[in-house]
């Protein structure tokens, strides 16, 4: 049998085009540190708005978050209770997907898989029906495009799926990208835009100077800058960089993961299905991705044999051609996630920006997340969609917003 790589870098990041490591830069118009999704397109807006962008990645682009999610665009799948702030937001950034699509596509020559299959939600027995009305229910309330199917209509769309299914939720407008074709798209539109992006170049302190930031320190130089942008993800709370009174609420939640290879004879589906316990994702290239654990215990690295076994059998709880499919990759990754499980978006000082704590949202929210910052550096002002998600919300108490 062949070895399972303990990564998705092996699978998703075949065909990405190659970035050079560059000679550390001595100046940057704007410096994002992080080269993950989030940080790589804020980096390509910039650029393609005329800016000097320099990425520093502490490791390889994408190895936090990007390259482990499953690529899911799905505001009304994950809608839930709680997450009444962050829907908004959710459907503006899929509003903004088709444009942001078009364009990378455009300037990387790289397809990104977009799908539009939608996403059904399944139950199986009576207490996960009940669960699942409820979510229908607050869906139906909140404005999002979701139907209520049965059992025999689930199976009319997706044969695959066991007559144990019972019932569910049909989210038509969800859609969904392949992770490791946007991050390839992204890397060859920012080299292309004339991004300088640097890996395995962590970064120690930033550069402070009365009161504003002016760059920041690694093991190589410093690189000097008008703007540095923090896209860290999962280590964004981490202590050192920022002082006590910027700390960020955010933290990794790691997440386990594996590829499936389907041939005729297992099946597969036609578009994602979540249920309870997995979510199930079939990519254009033959892939069906499982996913994912949730495991608040710090950066815990590698795959255990509880994470593989809990998504092996919840994807045959629903789905028995999951027995016959090979193995072909296995991984781990860290989502950032902030207090609420919404992003902060936010100047934090002058010359300082962070955008983080976007949780399993990171592909929904991106485009939005992308323009944001664009337009906070461009025109000095965060858009009206994105107001909300600033850094003092988490101050408030009783109501009443403290100052910073």
């Amino acid at each position: 049998m062949a070895s399972v790589p303990t990564s998705p870098i092996g699978l998703r990041r075949a065909g990405q085009a190659s970035v050079a490591h560059a000679d550390l830069p001595v100046r940057a118009d704007i410096l994002v540190i992080g080269g993950g999704l989030i940080g790589l397109s804020i980096a390509w807006r910039l650029a393609e708005a005329g800016r000097s962008v320099t990425v520093l990645e502490r490791e390889t682009l994408g190895a936090g978050a990007s390259l482990a999610a499953t690529g899911m665009l799905a505001p009304a799948a994950e809608h839930e209770p709680g997450s009444d702030l962050l829907l908004p937001l959710a459907l503006e950034s899929l509003r903004r997907w088709p444009a942001f699509r078009d364009a990378l596509q455009a300037a990387s020559g790289i397809g990104i898989d977009y799908r539009t299959d939608g996403t059904l939600v399944v139950a199986v027995g009576r207490d996960e029906v009940e669960r699942l009305r409820f979510r229908y229910e607050l869906q139906r309330r909140s404005g999002v495009a979701a139907e209520w199917v049965s059992g025999a209509e689930i199976r009319r769309r997706e044969p695959m799926l066991r007559p144990t299914v019972t019932a569910g939720i049909a989210c038509p407008l969800d859609h969904q990208v392949d992770p490791r074709l946007v991050m390839a798209a992204l890397a060859t539109a920012a080299a292309r835009a004339g991004v300088t992006i640097v890996e395995r170049a962590p970064v120690s302190a930033l550069d402070w100077a009365g009161g504003r930031v002016i760059g920041a320190r690694t093991e190589a130089g410093v690189v000097a800058a008008e703007t540095v942008i923090l896209a860290t993800g999962a280590w964004s709370g981490e202590g050192g960089l920022l002082p006590e009174a910027l700390s960020l609420p955010v933290r990794p939640i790691k997440g386990q993961s594996l590829a499936l290879r389907t041939a005729r004879r297992t099946g597969t589906l036609s578009g994602m299905v979540w249920t309870e316990q997995v979510h199930l994702a079939p990519k254009s290239d033959g892939h069906l991705i499982v996913g994912a654990t949730v495991e608040d215990c710090g950066f815990r690295d590698g795959v255990t044999a509880g994470g593989l076994y809990a998504l092996l059998e919840g994807a045959r709880r629903v789905l028995p051609g999951v027995e016959e499919m090979e193995v072909e990759a296995v991984w781990s990754g860290y989502r950032p996630t902030s207090d609420d499980d919404a992003p902060i978006i936010d100047a934090l000082a002058p010359g300082l920006i962070v955008a983080t704590g976007h949780h399993r949202n990171g592909y929904l929210l991106n485009p939005a997340t992308a323009d944001a910052v664009t337009a906070l550096v461009t025109e000095g002002a965060l858009p009206d969609f994105a107001r909300a998600f600033d850094l003092g919300r988490f101050r408030e108490t009783n109501g009443i917003r403290a100052t910073a």
